[in-house]
């Protein structure tokens, strides 16, 4: 991958003398094995025993870089997660150039494990053409990450509630538990009193764990890539808290679209929300703002869900 740096005025981040984010160093750094053939390792199983899915797309994006010339960067790619895979053993990523053009290059990667697909995607990349034909929503207004509690104390605030009620601690202390190399801090949180009632949408501020600096854009399309699928799902589900038990959740595609230079160690504010969910499927849309209100990723994606009541204290 080339040395250019994202160009942007997007501050934070941290210094060069801090670690390395373990996303480059060990989730994202694929293993050759042959001409458009990669193996990718794990570092962050979710509780369910599956694979991150945010993993493997963030590993086949990086695949597909890897075929592709330094003057060019990925504008979009559509996926589809077609088995569950298996944390237990690497994946193996084959590349095949679909296209090679003079603005517009395609590649194809398919993700194995057990001699069978577990995921499909097709990643589209293009030589940087400007052009005066330019728009962009407006980011919604909110608090700087500077200003709000780390994940962690958040989760803490919750769990040492005493009304917060026994059916959200389970899934409270999983999440605490866990050790996910992104920083997150959560825009206008629900009291614990709000979590019966939310609305479809959420907002938070995202960044990779540790430093990646001014490397290539590519790597930083990697790194948004793995974490454009953290909690993005989840969105789905937010109305129908204390409702239903989450009995099987998992995503079936999953789309991105690069619009503007970005650095993925530095703070983004992740807007995400559902405007549908129905038939065991729920549909969520998300974008990625720069801290300096350029839009630089937009995100969907679609999953099943299924689920089931949840007992009531008496039926115990």
């Amino acid at each position: 991958m080339s040395s250019k740096a994202p160009e942007n005025s997007q501050g934070g981040g941290d210094s060069p003398g801090d670690l390395r984010s373990v996303l480059v160093t060990s989730v994202l750094n694929l293993e050759p094995l042959d001409e458009g053939l990669f193996r990718g390792r794990h570092y962050w199983v979710p509780s369910t025993q599956r694979l991150f899915g945010g993993q493997i797309v963030g590993q086949a994006l990086v695949a597909a870089a890897k075929s592709v010339s330094e003057d060019v960067h990925v504008h979009s790619l559509h996926c589809y997660f077609v088995r569950a895979g298996d944390p237990k053993v690497p994946v193996l990523y084959q590349v095949e150039r679909t296209r090679t053009g003079k603005s517009f290059s395609v590649r194809s990667v398919k993700a194995v494990q057990h001699g069978k697909p577990i995921f499909i995607c097709q990643a589209s990349f293009q030589e940087i053409q400007p052009s005066p034909v330019q728009h962009q929503f407006s980011m919604p207004t909110v608090p700087p990450p500077e200003e709000l509690p780390s994940y962690e104390t958040l989760i803490n605030q919750y769990l040492r509630d005493p009304n917060l009620h026994k059916k959200y601690q389970l899934g409270l202390n999983r999440i605490a538990a866990q050790e996910v190399p992104i920083d997150i801090k959560v825009v206008n949180p629900p009291t614990v009193n709000q979590l019966d009632h939310l609305e479809a949408k959420q907002m938070f501020w995202v960044r990779a764990r540790g430093y990646i600096g001014e490397g290539d854009m590519k790597m930083h399309c990697c790194v948004a890539a793995y974490i454009s699928d953290y909690a993005f799902l989840g969105t789905a589900l937010l109305p129908h808290h204390g409702q239903h038990r989450v009995h099987f959740m998992v995503s079936l595609d999953h789309t991105m679209w690069f619009h503007a230079p970005f650095r993925a160690d530095h703070w983004m504010l992740y807007e995400c929300e559902s405007p549908w969910a129905g038939g065991s499927r729920g549909l969520v849309h998300g974008r990625l703002w720069r801290q300096d209100g350029v839009l630089a990723v937009s995100c969907a994606q679609e999953g099943v869900i299924r689920v089931k009541p949840h007992v009531s204290a008496s039926k115990l």
